[in-house]
């Protein structure tokens, strides 16, 4: 998990879990993911609250090629 003030705690995350495994079309998936949707939150909610450009999200988060 991200240390950073806008990375969401484990009860906020359970519910936003349950709605993205709604919301999210189920795809047939051949391989695994690289990166785990909550990485991928967390990434985009610290690019919202510090409104740096994409390219300046900490190493910790997935490149933000995939990000964005």
């Amino acid at each position: 998990m991200s240390p950073y003030s806008s990375s969401l705690t484990d009860a906020e995350w359970a519910v936003v879990e349950i709605l993205l495994n709604e919301l999210l079309p189920k795809k047939k998936q051949t391989c695994p993911q690289k990166w785990g949707y909550r990485l991928l939150f967390d990434a985009m909610l610290y690019q919202l609250k510090n409104s740096c450009n994409w390219a300046e999200l900490p190493k910790d988060f997935p490149p933000y090629s995939t990000v964005y």
